[in-house]
């Protein structure tokens, strides 16, 4: 009788066993678990501790009991894997009953990650979330010393859904970053988003910030001491890699495990996923680590099915995710125009500002979108958004789009549902897919961050909005001439090269084609008046 051992009892593990028993019903299938919890809800931590999740029983998705009535699993928790055994394929585990060796046909490997712990001085008083087990640590100390105060060190996701669950139990919450901006998967004009609704809600933000020290009530950023009852260590995670590099298997530079495209270490008795594994980047063909649930979900299916005999391989990865904090979302696909400039590629990139459906129906809601473009052949590259509604719908459509092969401009043909409640005739991301043909066609664009160097070479900026919305706030050095009277005085600007813009781009689209039909030399300021600002939010 063949017997699968996994290492790790969460999404991917899970995933594995519970489809291997699937196609399957004779296999041993053996799940050993570190936790004394098994598949257990760990994105849902967070809302729990702010109470969002009012039950700690929903966060148990199932126990070895249930897991056993159901699947015929061995899980076996509060058992670490210690050691492999290449040769004897077997592993050796640390469980409530001591020291044993599992024999094994197959070993699947999904240990996680865990926390990235610096050598900060009183490193030791930080707590961190990866388990059931930490949470019920962070809720204990909070109780226990009636705390007011927090500082989460960390801005990424897990940083920042802390900060608004702390936040809601009424703690005062500091969010230290030592990059320029939180979370740096988003661009930072639309990072910058989200670090003024969350400083609307009440949490602090020190970017640029590095910790020097931890005590037991207080952290030192720099030479300034916050006041901290409670102090979460948020800084990402790490490869949990130790038993497969100890055990001679292919490490990357990472410290993530080498797979094939079939998640094959470089012993191909021994597969690995999740956290500990390393993928494949969707617009590169890099090796990259993603800590994210679904590909780990996906990944321990595929594993499942090759161990029964199907010839199946692991698709690239987008990295596609979405993080909410305060009833505003914020989600990325693919990659950032940092990244994409550092590579080299030469791109466009389009910035919109849309209600998320039809704005005469009530209830209409901004919607924040960026698209990042291979110029050389429409490629979508990535894409980000950002606003209450909508959001996921939009990230997910363009996710979709990169998967299937579409360029850029054929997100104009999409034909995506309507109603007014629900879109608009012209749907944000059908927009885009203009937008993208137009710059295809040659429309020329300038970025927020290219806008002094434009000034600097002679262009004349024109606002082309109202007077009235010009007096209400306007970048240094316009002049306002609304894309209505541009006719009129065609005259004024008919020896000058012109940088357009308007609030969000539209009516800087419609004076650049007018003023294009008259030779005049132009370009429109990407997104207009709305990314200029989030753009200076950002440098702030």
């Amino acid at each position: 009788m063949t017997t699968t051992v996994i290492v790790g009892g969460v999404a991917g593990g899970m995933s594995t066993a519970t489809r291997l028993r699937r196609n399957d019903e004779k296999m041993t299938i053996i799940v050993v678990e570190s936790s004394n919890y098994v598949s257990f809800a760990n994105c849902g931590l967070p809302y729990f501790i702010g109470g969002e999740i009012t039950e700690r029983s929903d966060l148990l998705l199932q126990t070895p009991q249930s897991l056993k009535d159901r699947f015929n699993l061995d899980v076996r928790t509060g058992s670490t894997a210690t050691a492999i055994n290449r040769q004897a394929k077997t592993v050796t585990v640390n469980g409530p009953e001591g020291n044993y060796d599992i024999a094994y046909d197959y070993l699947v490997l999904s240990p996680g990650a865990q926390p990235t712990m610096p050598p900060i001085p009183g490193i030791e008083h930080a707590l961190t979330l990866r388990t059931v087990e930490d949470t019920d640590h962070i809720i204990d100390h909070i109780q226990a010393t009636q705390a007011r105060s927090a500082v989460i060190i960390g801005g990424g996701f897990i940083g920042l859904e802390l900060a608004e669950n702390l936040t809601k139990r009424q703690l005062h919450t500091t969010v230290i970053e030592r990059e320029s901006q939180i979370m740096t998967p988003l661009d930072d004009e639309m990072a910058a988003i989200v670090a003024t609704h969350l400083e609307k809600n009440g949490v602090t933000l020190l970017t640029n910030s590095t910790v020097e020290a931890i005590g037991e009530n207080y952290v030192m950023a720099g030479d300034t001491r916050i006041e901290a009852d409670v102090v979460i260590a948020a800084l990402g995670v790490q490869p949990a890699s130790k038993l497969a590099r100890d055990a001679g298997l292919a490490i990357n530079e990472r410290g993530g495990i080498r797979v094939d495209h079939q998640q094959r270490t470089s012993d191909h008795t021994i597969f690995a996923l999740g956290d500990a594994a390393e993928k494949t980047d969707a617009i590169n063909g890099d090796n990259i680590m993603v800590p994210l649930a679904q590909t780990a979900n996906r990944h321990g299916r595929l594993v499942a099915d090759i161990i029964a005999g199907r010839n199946v391989s692991a698709m690239p990865v987008l990295a596609t995710a979405i993080i909410g904090v305060f009833g505003l979302a914020a989600a990325t696909t693919g990659w950032n125009e940092r990244r994409a400039r550092a590579a080299g590629k030469n791109i466009r990139v389009i910035h919109t500002h849309p209600v998320h459906h039809a704005g005469y129906y009530p209830g209409a809601t901004p919607l924040h979108l960026k698209l990042i473009i291979d110029a050389d052949n429409d490629a979508i590259l990535g894409a980000q958004a950002v606003g209450t509604n909508g959001v996921d719908k939009r990230i997910d459509v363009i996710a979709t789009a990169i998967r299937a092969g579409l360029g850029a401009s054929d997100l104009a043909d999409l034909e995506l549902a309507y109603a007014p409640q629900f879109g608009s005739a012209k749907d944000p991301i059908n927009m885009l897919g203009f937008i993208a043909d137009n710059a295809k066609q040659g429309e020329k664009t300038i970025q927020w961050h290219e806008l002094d160097q434009a000034l600097a070479n002679g262009w004349t900026l024109v606002d082309v909005r109202s007077p009235a919305e010009f007096s209400r706030g306007s970048i240094p050095g316009a002049i306002n001439i609304p894309v209505d009277d541009i006719r009129d005085r065609i005259a004024e600007l008919a020896d000058k090269k012109v940088l357009v813009h308007c609030q969000v781009g539209l009516r800087g689209h419609i004076a650049y084609t007018l003023l294009d039909n008259y030779g005049i030399t132009t370009a429109n300021l990407d997104g207009g008046y709305v990314t200029w600002t989030h753009g200076q939010d950002a440098r702030r």
